[in-house]
């Protein structure tokens, strides 16, 4: 990119420069078009680099990111498949129901993580003795042995993370997310 390009998003131009000025229109609305959120025309202004669920999205994929080069390259898991390891390391017995639930992943992933670790042999599957229906997962003895190696990494990632947060900014960051995320279950578009 030269150094004229226009500033990435959530750049502030530096002072005394001429930033590139904005289209006149989006692609395909034409001049009677409505008005454009991005750009303020209805009063209100999308701004990207400020909005909250975008970027926590970008902060969700940087880390998932991260910590899926590491378990891929030392255990051989994906992302959803140590997710599920790591509800059953916490929870087990559960039903891939109550994995998607506790996951927030869909049925095909988790299904196809399911299968994929009962092929490792590190996930079994037993029935329930309550209800000879339902299909309870639980880590085996290797998946055990897998999950007692990725547990402390995983958290000295988290504690390598927010190590320069004060206790306090780490209480109420905790406090935010619970909340957050109770919200969110509430809040529909």
């Amino acid at each position: 990119m030269s150094e004229s390009a226009s500033p990435a998003p959530g750049s502030n131009p530096a002072p005394g420069s001429n930033p590139a000025p904005a289209p006149s229109a989006e692609p395909g609305s034409g001049s009677g078009g409505r008005p454009n959120p991005a750009r303020g025309e209805d009063g209100k202004s999308l701004r990207l680099e400020r909005f909250l669920p975008y970027r926590l999205s970008i902060l969700a994929n940087r880390i998932s990111s991260t910590l899926a080069r590491a378990y891929a390259e030392t255990f051989d898991l994906t992302i959803p498949e140590w997710r599920v390891m790591a509800v059953l390391g916490r929870f087990a017995p559960l039903t891939a129901n109550a994995i998607c639930e506790a996951t927030q992943m869909d049925k095909v992933t988790v299904s196809r993580a399911v299968q994929r670790l009962e092929r490792a042999r590190r996930i079994e599957r037993t029935t329930d003795a309550a209800d000879r229906r339902r299909v309870l997962l639980r880590l085996s003895a290797d998946g055990l042995d897998v999950y007692g190696r990725i547990a402390p990494l995983a958290l000295d990632y988290e504690e390598r993370l927010i190590a320069e947060l004060t206790p306090e900014e780490r209480d109420a960051l905790v406090l935010l997310i619970d909340r957050l995320t109770d919200m969110a279950a509430r809040t529909e578009i």
